[in-house]
């Protein structure tokens, strides 16, 4: 995974721990997520990204971003 770009914060600025779910009210990850994002590798931050996925797809919540095909890198230069 050290071939992933760095992978941007899912937060979106509505930081409210929601009190049922304990969750942020906004970007949906726990506190305990929220707090080891900065250190976490990319290949911890994905894993992070994919359930939050699952979590906005089981509240019937999508972003375009979710059903946008992903680009995968060639091993092999194009040219």
């Amino acid at each position: 995974m050290a071939d992933l770009p760095d992978i941007p914060s899912p937060c979106i600025g509505v930081c409210r721990l929601d009190p049922e779910t304990r969750r942020c009210a906004g970007c949906l990850r726990t506190p305990r997520e929220i707090v080891a994002w900065p250190e976490a590798t990319n290949a911890e931050r994905l894993n992070i990204v994919q359930d939050l996925r699952r979590r906005r797809r089981a509240q019937g919540i999508t972003s375009p971003a979710d059903s946008r095909p992903r680009r995968r890198r060639s091993s092999t230069p194009s040219g």
